[in-house]
């Protein structure tokens, strides 16, 4: 129940009490398209800049500054019509160099899309200290033609922490708003630009100090792969030190008044993530829940499901990892989901499974099309020649096992539990 909650406008700011708040972004919009808002948070210095890209927090990657701050749901359909993210921050877990996080949200920059936040009816910002708002902004978009604004932030002052309502917009999306924090964006493609002509050489001048270091920031790539119908597959090219650590997260819609990620959905639906893999030596199993086959990432399979997240409570939900630097090791891994208990409801899952593969973009895979059966094939991942094949898959089975003779997996299966 709220009680007592802070009404800020532009400009204002509160005390903030709690040790790790949570930030509730609430958006509603008669346009379809403007259902998906992107919601980021950036870890400042003194100077007002990230020192690193760990510390740009966005869906394509949705943990950062060493776990302090976590991108938990986002775009959840709240049931009244709008749409929720919500942003963990661990504010006595950031060093003591961090001056500021601030959030934001971006639309689409899609010129055929003309999405602006002018067209967003209602947009609410919350710093919620366990389930209760203790301050709200409601922020003022009527009219606004920018398609990115930095909605608040949490800084220090005089050793405590406190919140500031902003509103501040930007054109051009998420990109502009990144390098105003002095994020680097990685380029979809080199420009087509002439080259400038080369000037005549100068006299050389005389000796110079050299310059103070300059700090780098690595660059970020803000797109987004979406595997569907048109295009159900990516080739990842060949790296002679393996892929690194491999990330595998399953997101999907829940009740509007549970939190968390994972965990039960109505009526009781327990959904979960596993994948069937199979090595270059022949050896090949499953990794889930079910059965406590949880896998291995450092040794054989190479595979590993981090933890089994029953209760919806874990502030990033279930992932997979895969030990891209034994890729050579590994021929193929076949993702999956599946409803443990309660009747099969794709249809109100809305699941989206994400591959985060380092240097490379986020891979979407949405679980559309469903079918009133227990478990999705979501996507199968080959190594062909070193090559990494992402192929999306989509399709529906009465169980595990019979989804592995579909794909010729030759496993022989037995029922299972998580108790």
């Amino acid at each position: 129940m709220e009680s007592h909650v802070i009404e800020l406008t532009k400009g204002g700011n509160v005390a903030v009490e709690a040790a790790t708040p949570r930030v509730s972004i609430r958006w509603r919009a008669s346009d379809p398209s403007l259902s998906e808002m992107d919601v980021s948070a950036f870890v400042l210095r003194e100077d007002g800049r990230v020192s690193g890209d760990a510390d740009m927090i966005f869906y394509g990657q949705p943990v950062g500054a060493g776990g302090a701050v976590c991108l938990e749901q986002a775009g959840r359909p709240t049931g009244d019509g709008g749409f929720e993210t919500t942003l963990l921050v661990r504010l006595t877990d950031l060093p003591p160099e961090v001056e500021r996080v601030a959030v934001s949200g971006s639309l689409s920059v899609d010129p055929a899309a003309s999405l602006t936040f002018g067209r967003v009816e209602e947009l609410d910002v919350a710093v919620l200290h366990g389930d209760s708002a203790a301050c709200r902004f409601r922020v003022p978009v009527g009219g606004a033609s920018e398609t990115a604004l930095i909605l608040g932030e949490f800084y220090r002052r005089n050793g405590a922490w406190k919140f500031r309502a902003i509103g501040q917009g930007f054109t051009g999306g998420l990109a502009p708003l990144a390098r105003h924090f002095g994020v680097v964006i990685a380029e979809d493609a080199p420009s087509d630009a002439a080259p400038a002509p080369i000037p005549l050489p100068a006299p050389a001048p005389p000796p110079a100090p050299l310059p103070a270091p300059i700090r780098t920031v690595p660059p970020v790539s803000l797109a987004k792969i979406t595997l569907s119908k048109t295009q159900p597959s990516i080739d990842l090219t060949k790296r002679a030190d393996g892929f690194g650590e491999i990330r595998i997260n399953l997101n999907w819609t829940r009740p509007a008044n549970r939190g968390g990620l994972f965990g039960r959905m109505a009526k009781g639906v327990d959904l979960d993530v596993g994948c069937l893999y199979q090595l270059q030596n022949g050896e090949k199993g499953t990794v889930q829940a079910l059965g406590n086959a949880f896998g291995a990432y450092d040794k054989s399979p190479y595979v590993a499901l981090s933890g089994d997240d029953r209760t919806g409570a874990a502030a990033d939900g279930e992932w997979i990892r895969i030990n891209g630097r034994r890729w050579s090791d590994i021929r193929r891994v076949l993702l999956y989901a599946y409803i443990y208990e309660g009747a099969p409801n794709w249809a109100a899952t809305d699941g989206i499974a994400t591959v985060y593969v380092p240097a490379s973009s986020p891979i979407e895979v949405r679980l559309d099309d469903g079918r009133p059966l227990s478990t999705c094939a979501i996507a199968l991942i080959e190594n062909t020649n070193g090559t990494m094949r992402i192929s999306r898959q989509i399709g529906y089975f009465n169980g595990q096992s019979e989804m592995s003779k579909a794909f010729r997996w030759g496993l022989t299966w037995k029922a299972g539990s998580k108790d």
